[in-house]
């Protein structure tokens, strides 16, 4: 895990779903064969179904700035709510990197995913 962000304190008790985003990456290396971000989806995918999410979407690619990236949407019903997942993954460097954004509501999640962007580097004049 590289980062997460929360709406509010992790353990702050609320009516509704606490919105987060967690940056993970892990090294190719630790997924012999991984080719593409797609592949690395059954892992995201078993790890999703052992915390009781169900795939909503099954992953597809498009494109974000600079970057071919691929997501999978997931959700889950606590309690009266129902908590929906939307992971991106991208392969750079050697590791999958992967965005995972939870929230509420659809539009909620597609708020989160919509601030993701990858843009070229540049150089600053001196």
């Amino acid at each position: 895990m590289l980062l997460a962000a929360f709406s509010r304190p992790p353990e702050a008790r609320a009516e509704d779903v606490n919105s987060s985003i967690l940056i993970a990456a892990e090294s190719v290396e630790a997924y012999p064969g991984l080719k593409d971000a797609a592949q690395y989806f059954g892992p995201v995918t078993e790890i999703a179904k052992a915390q009781s999410f169900a795939v909503v979407e099954e992953p597809y690619e498009f494109v974000i700035g600079t970057k071919t990236v691929v997501r999978g949407d997931f959700q889950k019903d606590v309690g009266a709510r129902v908590m929906r997942q939307s992971t991106v993954v991208v392969l750079a460097r050697g590791y999958a990197v992967s965005f995972t954004f939870i929230g509420g509501t659809e539009d909620e999640v597609e708020e989160l995913v919509e601030g993701l962007s990858f843009g070229a580097g540049t150089k600053t004049a001196r």
